[in-house]
């Protein structure tokens, strides 16, 4: 069992003892300071930039997109993918004119990706406008971070390896006020061998189970309809914890919220999701029809070679059972296409497994190796052509079937909730989380409806208010 860290309350009243007096002194300002937080990555992440956001609000500042109009910029970033990295780093190089601009300005940079070796060097070394820099693990610090630098400090840099801690009551403000993350715990014990997320975020951490009623209760309270559970593996949680509450126990007690909400969550591992977890969502009526279950290749040795710990049978399997006990489930999945040494027969067992499934979508990536894991070590003799080729024969594959799944909505009857608008329509959300688009109404938003679904293409359904 790991080592749990949970943040003490002391630790934790002296930082909103910062925010007090950061917030005084934004208090004697002639205009109130201003901050960006920019988000790069998952849904955990988002999660993370609503507490920044939550902080920085407790501490005075408002918000704003205005890099050049920002006091305080925070960029969480994200360390999955390479792409992602470079956009980092090119926007970050960028902030140099607004530094000049404002050369009061303070940018942070937080998150996975300064958790990588050599990363924090390189910012410190080449990025010399950043001021702070931090990563997953000392997010609850960041009002003693800012503090510091508003009286003058030099650099700060807080990344020393670490397996992660869990704090409590920091204050979040939310993008949406329909739906609302809710994260259940921290960090991944899995080691697959592409993946950076063990190294950066650490090891696995459960909130307990009363915290997460507690803001269950309060977002159900407060209004929000969907309620997103997030871990990098939600079927692990509990393990570390003494209560005895596994992940399905979690979503049964919070079935019983009162509200009208739907509950959703990712992500859920093969390894670990089961009869339990199914046969729980099932008979949970706010539980949404949904899940997200990656199995990232058809091949057994690919698999074994990634460290999934389960079979493409066992895969297949887990599927079977999971429509057996909701007939109208909605699937989804992550593939990785171009893993080292995958061959094209490989390849063929992924796609095979795609046609036998019949995804409702999917996430398809090509191989991004991270430095520091096993993966990026190991012979990799294809090319990044050949890798493209069958990139798109995949999602050529899956774009075919997700619109063969959308025209069967068509003619059929679907509540929804509406979550925002785009343009001149609404958009809203099936219980499966297929996106629907409706003629634009007033004040709808943030409600339950029921739609007549009149048409489709590959990403959308089209429907008309009943």
């Amino acid at each position: 069992m790991n080592q749990r860290i949970e943040i003490s309350e002391d630790a934790l009243a002296r930082q909103r003892d910062v925010m007090e007096r950061v917030a005084e002194l934004n208090a004697a300002r002639e205009t109130p300071p201003l901050a960006l937080v920019d988000t790069y990555g998952c849904q955990q992440n988002e999660a993370d930039s609503e507490k920044l956001r939550g902080m920085l609000k407790a501490m005075g500042y408002e918000m704003t997109r205005d890099e050049y109009a920002a006091d305080v910029i925070v960029i969480n970033t994200c360390a999955v993918r390479e792409h992602a990295e470079q956009r980092v780093l090119g926007n970050v190089g960028a902030l140099t004119h607004t530094k000049k601009a404002k050369p009061s300005q303070i940018i942070c940079l937080c998150g996975c990706m300064m958790q990588e070796p050599g990363m924090a060097d390189r910012i410190r070394t080449s990025y010399r406008h950043v001021r702070v820099v931090f990563g997953p693990h000392e997010l609850w610090r960041f009002p003693e971070f800012l503090l510091r630098q508003l009286q003058g400090a030099g650099q700060i840099f807080e990344t020393a390896p670490s397996d992660g801690c869990v704090a409590e009551g920091l204050p979040s403000a939310r993008d949406s006020a329909v739906k609302a993350w809710l994260p259940v715990m921290y960090g991944c014990n899995n080691f697959c061998s592409y993946c950076i997320v063990p190294y950066v975020r650490g090891r696995e951490r459960s909130r307990r189970p009363e915290d997460v009623l507690a803001e269950a209760r309060a977002l159900a309270a407060a209004g929000y309809k969907d309620i997103t559970l997030l871990g990098q593996n939600v079927n692990s949680y509990g393990q570390d914890l003494p209560e005895g509450v596994d992940f399905s126990d979690l979503i049964a007690q919070i079935n019983e919220i009162p509200g009208d909400f739907l509950l959703r969550f990712m992500t859920s591992h093969p390894k670990d999701a089961g009869e339990k977890l199914f046969s729980t969502m099932a008979r949970s009526e706010k539980c949404a029809r949904h899940i997200h279950l990656p199995f990232q290749s058809g091949s057994n040795r690919v698999l074994s070679a990634m460290n999934r710990r389960y079979t493409r049978e066992s895969y297949l399997d887990l599927v079977r059972m999971a429509r057996a006990y909701m007939p109208d489930l909605v699937l989804t999945s992550d593939v990785i296409v171009g893993f080292p040494g995958e061959t094209e027969a490989e390849f063929e067992d992924t796609l095979r497994l795609v046609e036998e499934v019949r995804f409702d979508a999917l996430f398809t990536f090509i191989f991004s190796p991270r430095t520091g894991t096993p993966a990026a070590k190991m012979p990799d003799p294809f090319t990044r052509e050949e890798k493209q080729r069958r990139f798109d024969a995949l999602v050529a594959l899956q774009n075919g079937i997700s619109e063969e799944k959308h025209r069967a909505y068509v003619g059929s009857t679907q509540r929804v909730l509406i979550d925002g608008q785009e343009g001149d329509c609404l958009t809203a959300r099936t219980s499966g989380g297929r996106l629907v688009r409706l003629p634009l109404a007033p004040s709808l938003t943030g409600t339950f409806q029921t739609v007549r679904i009149t048409g489709s293409n590959t990403w959308a359904l089209f429907g008309e208010l009943i």
